[in-house]
């Protein structure tokens, strides 16, 4: 298995035959099968024997791949799409061959020297200072979880001692990972505060909630999660706002911009990130709008000692990788093991330069309003929150929830749209995520007339 024979590298060949093949087509839609068409189709996969390269590589072309959604197609809008540029794809490959352990610099100091550079340009469009730093993980999930983690260790230390329990400031819109990571895997207190009209967390908010807590609870608080972008509303929180909060309670401030992160390098938004440098740790997925394959997520931290005391792992194993000076990115997550999974991005940032990412985010805001224009002139639509990036959310007047369940399962075995209904607040809706360079103004307008 692990010798170099001419049929591995025919095995190579194929494989890399179709890699082209899928970097030069359009993406396909595709479509889900149930468990038993996968099992008609495909049968078993993983025998004793094996079943070759060649008919591996079929079931995946013929069978498997066209069971998964392409997150990459222009009218793939649910949820949070991907679209990877082909430098970044292609490089993808390249990293998975190249069997390059990315935790250490002692075993990846040229992969690790390039992803800084990526993290670099994302840290500047921040505003963070010229030692901040961190390091690229699986997701914004990962990422969200060891900010906090850090954030805690911090204050602690600075406290000298620690409250009988922990809580954390966040509010409804703020990423269900979050709340998920503090309550079940950190085991810490949520106190959630309201949103605005809108679903933004603000400063005045917080400081009304604050009026309303116990002094034990005040004291318990040491970070607050302001949100640059939800998932769902695409709305960016009053992080300056925040920010000032979070100073004059000696807070920890976190903000998650898995999502909306990349509007910082579009000129035309920059603005709704006011106070955005003032925060003690970042996120942002690439894999979302800034054009890398899954997975990965920038984590970036305003003083990456902090997070080094907390997650630098002991063991006499680990001794000469732990060495003073040197960037370990491991040093900066929950993770030991990681993939150098900032290559694509940072190989793509290289290849195009920043300008070209600019001009591509700048595109999709261009379509998104757009298409908020399309829904406004809808009489059958209405737009039910403001937006602020590339999300737009709305309604099918006179729909109830089993109008919109068939509507997008009519879409999707069309092979023309993946869109799916959401809700806001208790309204059943739908929305549009709008990430992909290639989604077009018509593809939106196909999709509004099908809601007739």
């Amino acid at each position: 298995m692990h010798t170099f024979t001419e049929a591995s590298a025919a095995m190579a060949r194929t494989l890399a035959d179709l890699c082209l093949d899928r970097l030069a087509m359009q993406a396909p839609l595709d479509n889900t099968l149930t468990p038993q068409q996968l099992a008609e189709q495909a049968g078993a996969t993983v025998t004793r024997d094996g079943i070759g390269a060649q008919r591996a590589a079929q079931l995946w072309e013929d069978v498997l791949a066209p069971a998964c959604l392409s997150v990459d197609h222009p009218r793939y809008l649910s949820f949070i799409p991907g679209a990877p540029t082909k430098a970044a794809a292609a490089f993808d490959m390249l990293v998975g061959a190249s069997s390059v352990y990315g935790g250490s610099w002692l075993e990846g100091s040229g992969a690790v020297y390039a992803e800084n550079q990526a993290l670099r340009w994302i840290a500047d469009l921040v505003g963070l200072p010229a030692e901040s730093g961190g390091v690229f993980v699986q997701g914004g999930t990962i990422g969200n979880l060891s900010a906090l983690v850090a954030a805690r260790a911090a204050i602690q230390h600075r406290r000298g001692e620690r409250p009988a329990r922990w809580a954390v400031v966040v509010t409804g819109e703020t990423h269900s990972s979050v709340k998920h990571a503090l309550e079940t895997v950190m085991d810490v207190d949520i106190v959630l505060v309201p949103g605005d009209e809108r679903g933004r967390l603000t400063g005045d908010a917080i400081r009304h909630r604050l009026t309303e807590l116990d002094a034990v609870t005040r004291d318990s608080i040491f970070a607050v999660v302001a949100t640059a972008g939800t998932t769902n509303l695409g709305v960016v929180d009053d992080i300056a706002g925040i920010a000032d909060v979070a100073t004059e309670q000696g807070w920890w401030l976190h903000v998650d911009g898995a999502y909306g992160g990349a509007g910082l390098a579009a000129p035309s938004v920059r603005p709704l990130y006011a106070g955005i440098e003032r925060a003690d740790s970042f996120i942002v997925d690439p894999h979302k709008w800034l054009f890398a394959p899954y997975d990965c997520c920038a984590l970036l931290y305003r003083d990456p000692v902090l997070a080094r005391a907390a997650h630098t792992q002991k063991a006499g194993y680990l001794d000469p990788v732990t060495v003073e000076g040197e960037w370990n990115p491991s040093d900066f997550s929950i993770q030991l093991t990681r993939r150098a999974r900032g290559l694509p991005f940072w190989f793509s940032l290289a290849v195009h330069g920043t300008d070209a990412y600019t001009a591509a985010i700048e595109q999709t805001l261009h379509v998104t309003r757009a298409g908020r224009q399309l829904i406004d002139e809808a009489e059958h639509l209405r737009l039910l929150v403001e937006p602020d990036l590339s999300v737009l959310i709305f309604e099918r007047i006179g729909w109830t929830p089993p109008d919109y369940a068939r509507w997008s399962s009519a879409l999707l075995d069309s092979g023309h749209a993946f869109v799916t209904p959401t809700r806001h607040g208790d309204q059943v809706c739908t929305r549009f995520a709008i990430v992909n360079p290639q989604t077009s103004i018509d593809d939106l307008a196909t999709i509004i007339d099908s809601l007739r």
